[in-house]
């Protein structure tokens, strides 16, 4: 599999994009700065990856989302991986990630790749988006940010 850079966004895209987070605004606030890569398999789009430098030593993962039939197939671990090696390539210290207080798959996932929580964004989802979001039975009010450092 390979990870490349997507040279235009289409309507697939967008499906991934809010699988992830679904404010269509917050998303098209950081795509408009973020660097967007894709996985396919011949001409399907299987995943996506939105980077966004967050200073000159910091590199943050806004957008990760896989195709719902190609889950627990491994591919956001692998672009989890391709996340710290562009870091490392572009000579960034730290690699960043902010996800719900209620996403425990995505929590076990970072925290299994090396991510340590560093700061909770108290009240993040229910500030900055209209309707209410619920994963795994629970009201999402909170954002965990996770932190690994790049050697």
């Amino acid at each position: 599999m390979k990870v490349i850079k997507a040279n235009k966004i289409t309507a697939a895209h967008w499906q991934l994009f809010l699988r992830a987070d679904p404010s269509r605004k917050l998303v098209t606030a950081y795509l408009k700065h973020g660097a967007v890569f894709e996985l396919r398999q011949g001409p399907r789009l299987l995943a996506t990856l939105v980077l966004l430098p967050a200073s000159t030593s910091q590199l943050e993962i806004k957008n990760l989302a896989v195709s719902p039939q190609f889950e627990n197939r491994g591919l956001a671990t692998f672009l989890l991986t391709f996340a710290k090696e562009y870091a490392h390539q572009h000579h960034y210290h730290e690699l960043i990630i902010g996800t719900g207080s209620t996403s425990f798959k995505q929590l076990y996932l970072y925290q299994k790749v090396g991510f340590r929580p560093v700061a909770i964004k108290s009240d993040f989802f229910t500030d900055n988006y209209v309707k209410p979001i619920f994963e795994n039975r629970l009201r999402l009010r909170d954002m965990i940010v996770l932190k690994t450092n790049i050697a």
